[in-house]
C-alpha cells in the first residue's frame, strides 16, 4: 500500500489508482453529456504571472466555474429555507457560540459530499442502485421509502419559504407559488442536465446577499474570531438540540442522493475525479461559509433574544439594526435558496427511487423516456405547492420531517461509509486506513447526534422533555 492510500482515497490520475473492473461505464439512464474532454482530471493550469491582473483574475473565475457543479448545488440547497431559520435561530439563541462547533460541521459536510461524489465519480451509478446491489432489497426501500416522505415535507416548506420571501415584500403567497412551481417543474421536465445545473448555479448567486447583510450587521470581528478558534459548547439540553439541527440541516441524506446521482447525470467518468472533488469541497466550504455568516448576521442585531420560529422573522428582526437594505437581502436570499431546494430536494428522491427500481432517471430524459422518474418529481412539486398554500403549521411540519431525517441519516451513512471502504467496488480509490477512520468518527458522530435528536422529539410528544 503506497503512501497516497494511507492517508486517504487515492488519486485516480495514477495508474495505481486505476478502479479496475468496477468503474463500469454510466448506466443507460444517465447523460450522455461528459465533461469536456479537454478539461480531462488535470487541475488549469496556473495564471501567467506577466499576465495583466484583470486577465488572471478572468483565469481564476473560468477555474472555478469548470469545477462548478454537483457538489456545490446540493450543497447550498442544504441553506434552505428550514436551514436558514435554524442558523438564524442560533445566532439569535446563542449569538456567537456556536460558531465554533460549525467549523466542526463543515469538516464533516466536506467528508461526506467527497465521498459521495467519489462513488458516482469511479462507479457510474448513484447512491441508490449501489445500495440496492450491494445491500437488502428490504432495507434498500425503507431508506429510499422514508427519504421520499422526509423530501416530500421538505419540499413543502421550500414553496413556503418561497412565499415567506415575497411576503416580506408586500406579495401574497398565493400570487407567487403556483407559478414558481410551474417554472421549477418545467426546468426539469423540458431542460437537460446541463441546462438545469447552470440555473442551479445561478440561483446559488442568491447566498451572496448574506455576507452583505452581515456586514451592514456591524459584527463584533474580536468576538466572531474568538468564537470561530475556541471550542464553546454548553451542556445544556437547549444548546444540544440546537447542535442536533445544525447538523441535521445541514448533513442531508438527500445531499448525498443529489451529489452522486448529479455526478452520474452529468456524464463525469473517473478520470474527471479531481475536478469533481475539488467541486464537491468547495461546494461545502462554501455553502457552511454562507451558513456562518446567517447565523453571525443574526446574532449582531438579536444574539441573546431567544429562538426564532422561520427565517422570515430573522429578516424582519434586521431591520432596526441594520435598515431596510438588510431585510431585504435576506429576503432575496431566502428566496434563491427555497427556489434551488424547492427542485433539488424532489430531484434527489427521484433519483433515489429510480435507481433503486433500476429504471431510467435524468434530466435529459424526457417524460415518456423516464416515467417514474419525472412522475415522482412532478408529483412531490404539485403536493409541495397545493399544501404550502393552505394554512398549514410549518414550524410542526419540519419537526416531522427532521425526525424522519433522524431516522434515516445514519443508516444512508453509514451505507456511504462502508461502499467507500470496499477495495472490491472501488479499487484503489477506497477510503485508505487514516481516512476511514476520520471518516466514520464522522459518520459516528452524525448517527449519535440524529439519534439524540430523534430521541428528544419522541420524548417531547408524551411531555417526558
Amino acid at each position: 500500500m503506497n503512501a497516497r492510500t494511507d492517508l486517504g482515497p487515492a488519486d485516480p490520475t495514477t495508474p495505481s489508482a486505476a478502479p479496475g473492473p468496477a468503474a463500469s461505464p454510466p448506466p443507460s439512464g444517465a447523460s450522455v453529456c461528459s465533461l469536456p474532454a479537454q478539461a480531462g482530471p488535470a487541475t488549469p493550469a496556473p495564471a501567467d504571472p506577466q499576465a495583466p491582473p484583470r486577465r488572471r483574475g478572468l483565469r481564476r473565475v473560468a477555474a472555478v466555474a469548470m469545477v462548478a457543479g454537483p457538489g456545490l448545488v446540493a450543497a447550498n440547497a442544504g441553506n434552505d429555507a428550514a436551514g436558514i431559520a435554524t442558523y438564524a435561530s442560533a445566532g439569535s439563541q446563542y449569538a456567537y457560540g456556536t460558531l465554533f462547533f460549525m467549523v466542526l460541521v463543515t469538516v464533516a459536510l466536506v467528508m461526506v459530499q467527497e465521498m459521495a461524489v467519489r462513488l458516482g465519480a469511479h462507479t457510474g451509478k448513484g447512491l441508490g442502485a449501489l445500495i440496492r446491489e450491494q445491500f437488502s432489497l428490504r432495507l434498500t426501500a425503507l431508506a429510499v421509502g422514508c427519504l421520499l416522505l422526509a423530501n416530500t415535507g421538505l419540499v413543502v416548506s421550500e414553496f413556503a419559504g418561497i412565499g415567506a420571501a415575497f411576503e416580506l415584500l408586500g406579495v401574497p403567497k398565493w400570487a407567487v407559488v403556483p407559478p414558481a412551481a410551474v417554472l421549477l417543474w418545467a426546468l426539469v421536465l423540458f431542460g437537460s442536465y446541463r441546462w438545469a445545473e447552470r440555473i442551479f448555479l445561478v440561483m446559488s448567486l442568491a447566498f451572496f446577499s448574506y455576507p452583505i447583510a452581515m456586514v451592514l450587521g456591524h459584527p463584533h470581528w474580536g468576538e466572531v474570531g474568538r468564537n470561530l478558534a475556541v471550542p464553546h459548547l454548553q451542556p445544556s439540553s437547549g444548546f444540544v438540540l440546537l447542535a442536533v439541527a445544525l447538523i441535521g440541516t445541514t448533513v442531508s441524506p438527500y445531499m448525498q442522493f443529489y451529489a452522486a446521482a448529479g455526478v452520474v447525470d452529468r456524464g463525469a467518468k473517473p478520470e474527471d475525479y479531481r475536478l469533481i472533488r475539488a467541486d464537491a469541497v468547495l461546494g461545502a466550504v462554501f455553502a457552511c461559509a454562507i451558513s456562518l455568516t446567517i447565523i453571525i448576521a443574526t446574532a449582531s442585531a438579536i444574539g441573546g433574544t431567544g429562538p426564532l420560529r422561520s427565517a422570515a422573522e430573522a429578516a424582519r428582526a434586521l431591520e432596526p439594526v441594520a435598515g431596510p437594505g438588510a431585510e431585504l437581502l435576506f429576503a432575496f436570499g431566502l428566496l434563491g435558496a427555497s427556489a434551488l431546494a424547492g427542485a433539488v430536494v424532489p430531484l434527489s428522491a427521484s433519483y433515489a427511487i429510480g435507481e433503486a427500481a433500476g429504471v431510467e432517471r435524468s434530466v435529459s430524459r424526457r417524460f415518456r423516456d423516464a416515467p417514474l422518474f419525472l412522475g415522482v418529481f412532478t408529483a412531490q412539486i404539485a403536493l409541495g405547492a397545493v399544501v404550502a398554500l393552505t394554512p398549514v403549521d410549518v414550524i410542526r411540519l419540519l419537526i416531522g420531517t427532521q425526525v424522519l431525517q433522524g431516522l434515516i441519516s445514519p443508516v444512508v451513512l453509514v451505507y456511504l461509509l462502508v461502499l467507500t471502504n470496499r477495495r472490491s467496488l472501488l479499487g484503489a480509490a477506497a477510503n485508505g486506513p487514516r481516512y476511514r477512520i476520520a471518516a466514520t468518527a464522522v459518520v459516528v458522530g452524525v448517527a449519535l447526534m440524529s439519534t439524540v435528536l430523534l430521541v428528544q422529539t419522541v420524548l417531547g410528544w408524551f411531555g417526558l422533555v
